[in-house]
């Protein structure tokens, strides 16, 4: 399922957003031409579990909020900018441009640990901003439970777009990191298909856990999404 867009419209111009969805955009470009001196800087500034706990210094410490600038390919990067895109105006519409930031870092922040936490001895470099934008993820599964994501789906290869609600989207896609995350423990495997599940498990609780120290209250109302009709 390829989330295309959502019902709930943000009522003012989400500007940390948009640097962070530029801000990784422009980081990914300069990749393919650095020197070789230069890529090697860029493995210095991801995440590798077991290089941190070796050296738990600030150099290597930095690395759990540099890691989640950097990304390993195009789809990658796509799939984390999409994600950004369709959640995260609404999300720093409610709690203000400054306090989404924090929150956008730290939750960033704790889907590393909890990465490192369930890899320890992992040698790999994690990069993306994947566990930051499932902190967004859960804060909306919080702040817009019925709100609906408008969702590509293909049945027996004929596309369609289908409206599902947040809290459904968002829930099972929670579940689906839950579940592959306790698979690799279960397999004995550090992760699989390359994705850090843990780090989205863990940034997505995050999320939940702290969006309501950071969202501003909002009014209460009877519709199917609170900013409705616009």
């Amino acid at each position: 399922m390829l989330p295309i867009a959502d019902t709930v419209r943000s009522r003012s111009f989400p500007l940390v957003n948009w640097l962070l969805i530029v801000a990784n955009v422009l980081v990914f470009l300069s990749e393919p031409g650095l020197e070789r001196g230069a890529r090697a800087l860029i493995f210095d500034l991801a995440l590798v579990p077991a290089r941190l706990l070796a050296d738990p210094s600030p150099r290597q410490l930095i690395t759990l909020l540099t890691s989640m600038f950097l990304h390993a390919g195009w789809l990658h990067l796509f799939s984390n900018m999409l994600a950004l895109y369709i959640f995260g105006d609404n999300v720093e519409d409610r709690m203000g441009s400054g306090r989404y930031l924090l929150f956008y870092l730290i939750c960033g922040v704790i889907a590393a640990l909890t990465h490192v936490f369930f890899n320890p001895d992992s040698r790999v470099p994690t990069v993306g901003a994947s566990g930051a934008i499932s902190g967004v993820l859960g804060a909306y599964f919080v702040l817009f439970p019925t709100a609906r994501v408008t969702t590509l789906v293909f049945l027996l290869f004929f596309p369609l777009f289908v409206e599902i609600p947040a809290v459904i989207y968002l829930g099972l896609w929670f579940l689906s990191q839950l579940f592959s995350g306790t698979f690799t423990i279960v397999a004995g495997l550090e992760a699989y298909g390359g994705v850090a599940w843990w780090a989205h498990a863990g940034g997505f609780m995050a999320g939940v856990l702290l969006v309501r120290l950071f969202a501003r209250r909002a009014p209460r109302r009877w519709y199917t999404d609170e900013y409705w009709p616009w």
